[in-house]
């Protein structure tokens, strides 16, 4: 396998079990990189680390300390920081008109406040350069319902991507956002691609015919990180099989093939 990250020092923020975060720090461990993975449970942290041979840091995406020292101990460890990526998130799904005060604060500490506070302390700390990376959301660009408060802070920190991009540039830092589809083998989809009918539903609204995996989001991260895309900033590159082109199926068509499955 070819070492385009050889050299390259990576925190990957968000890192559970079988999630897009694992997936990304796997693909950046086999192209060179040298990798430092950080989420709030340091077991399975711990686990992922040894299995792919990356160092680890606990944070919280919700305390701002926390993801100082995250970001401080993570270029600590390496000598320097070159790439980093947020791939947190909540896949709160609540009617617009019974989201409360506390869920939307919530949403805005995991999607908004917290990555925005983890560029920050990126920044501060590439200090040769780097690719910032955000992994966001076909939803924040195409429609799907009782998810506003989701959609609404993955959109708003797509453009905080872009000020960054627009900002720092002389300084060497590119920043993108990555707008997922729906991927089939993370934990966040909650399993409903195994359901055929909901298969059906999707892949109609996908041209490739085919939904996404993990995999598909890592190796858009590693172009992203590597100097293949060094003339690419401010950009949110949808990795979806063209599911933009269409639409979502509505949270009615969803919810019919949960209760066929009784």
């Amino acid at each position: 396998m070819d070492k385009r990250l050889g050299g390259k020092k990576a925190l990957i923020l968000g890192v559970a079990p079988q999630n897009v975060g694992t997936a990304i720090a796997r693909t950046y461990r086999d192209h060179g990189a040298q990798v430092v993975i950080a989420g709030r449970r340091v077991d399975p942290l711990k686990q992922i680390a040894d299995e792919i041979g990356a160092d680890w840091v606990a944070c919280d995406i919700t305390d701002e300390g926390s993801i100082n020292k995250a970001v401080e101990d993570a270029a600590a460890k390496m000598n320097g920081l070159d790439i980093g990526v947020n791939s947190t998130g909540w896949g709160l799904l609540n009617p617009f008109l019974e989201t409360s005060k506390q869920e939307l604060e919530q949403m805005a500490a995991v999607q908004f406040t917290g990555p925005f506070q983890f560029f920050q302390a990126l920044v501060r700390n590439m200090k040769d350069g780097g690719s910032i990376i955000q992994i966001s959301s076909v939803t924040a660009t195409i429609m799907f319902e009782d998810h506003a408060a989701y959609m609404g802070t993955k959109a708003g920190i797509d453009h905080v991507i872009r000020t960054i991009a627009n900002e720092f540039g002389g300084k060497g830092i590119r920043a993108n956002s990555i707008a997922a589809g729906g991927v089939a083998d993370a934990p966040m989809s909650g399993g409903g691609m195994a359901i055929p009918a909901m298969r059906a539903l999707y892949m109609r609204e996908i041209p490739l015919q085919r939904p996404g995996v993990a995999a598909d989001i890592a190796n858009a991260a590693l172009w992203l990180a590597s100097e293949e895309s060094s003339f690419v900033t401010g950009q949110v590159l949808h990795v979806s099989g063209g599911q933009t082109l269409r639409r979502n199926p509505s949270i009615a068509e969803v919810y019919a093939v949960f209760e066929a499955q009784g």
